[in-house]
């Protein structure tokens, strides 16, 4: 079975570059609202109130009766790519920096490139193999000289990189499997119904970690940032990029998701940018757009559907 047929690059791509600024913001306000909730009541905040945002929506655009029809590929989806995911990154982000976990992100493409060739058969040439060991390398190098944040808990450095790498991963097979199941679903439906899936699977654990004293304003707003901008907003542009881009480049944006999140927390949290953590962002960023085929989108005429 051919896969669906993807839209030239100008249709995508001012989507592309809004979802990556607002992912990118994501690190920012998870460690903001995670210091003072705990990483599984933030994870558990941001879908409850992302799905507050959209349900509305979605009942006035008419698209119940989609998320009706297809609710238990779109509630499965929902823990793959954003329960685990988002307790994972909030826990890391309490002791590495925010900037280092949005690189250690970006190897979402990279996992997802060996998912879609796994799963869905998608051929993976030379040039993108190549792609692949470069960007893990660039992983190696980044977890071998972490930066170090400020205002971190210590100790844990390292099981924080393996957390945002399973959270990586998750994100990879979603994209798989949206584009299995969720094919031909509107955004708008696979979206509020994804984080409804995800709010029903963190409910528990949300309740059961809720922090004894009441946080303050500031981690209240970054909660409510994140799930409006971070969530609710950027998971429909997710969704369309999947449908418009295909999965591997929608995941894709993660490459320049850093570069937001670097400069966020540089300003807003003094995180030391190295010139370490510059280069192996930059490898793998190179990887990257060599095993998703970036590198050949970028070239391609306008209206030529590429194939991955």
């Amino acid at each position: 079975m051919n896969a669906p047929a993807t839209k030239p690059v100008s249709a995508w791509l001012g989507e592309f570059v809004l979802l990556a600024a607002l992912w990118g913001a994501s690190f920012l306000f998870m460690r903001l609202g995670a210091s003072e909730f705990g990483p599984l009541p933030t994870a558990g905040l941001r879908v409850a109130l992302a799905t507050l945002f959209l349900w509305p929506i979605l009942l006035r655009q008419g698209q119940w009766p989609a998320l009706r029809r297809h609710w238990r590929p779109i509630l499965a989806a929902g823990l793959i790519n954003s329960a685990i995911p988002f307790a994972l990154f909030s826990w890391a982000v309490l002791h590495i920096a925010t900037g280092l976990s949005s690189i250690l992100n970006a190897t979402a493409p990279l996992f997802g490139a060996l998912v879609a060739w796994i799963w869905l058969g998608d051929r993976i040439s030379r040039l993108r193999w190549l792609g692949l060991a470069l960007g893990f390398a660039g992983v190696a190098l980044l977890a071998w000289r972490a930066p170090a944040g400020t205002g971190l808990k210590t100790g844990h450095a390292a099981w924080a990189i393996a957390a945002c790498l399973m959270a990586s991963s998750c994100y990879a097979i979603a994209a798989s499997f949206a584009r299995r199941y969720l094919t031909g679903i509107p955004p708008l439906a696979a979206t509020t119904g994804s984080q409804l899936g995800a709010t029903l699977g963190l409910a528990l654990p949300a309740l059961w970690f809720w922090p004894a004293q009441m946080p303050g304003l500031r981690a209240w707003a970054a909660i409510v940032a994140i799930a409006v901008l971070c969530t609710g907003i950027a998971y429909i542009l997710y969704f369309r990029l999947i449908a418009h881009a295909g999965p591997s480049r929608a995941l894709a944006v993660t490459f320049l998701a850093p570069v937001f999140a670097v400069v966020y927390g540089a300003v807003f949290l003094h995180e030391a940018i190295t010139p370490w953590m510059i280069g192996c962002g930059l490898v793998i960023v190179c990887g990257t757009m060599l095993s998703t085929g970036l590198v050949g989108v970028a070239r391609a005429r306008p209206g030529v559907a590429q194939r991955t």
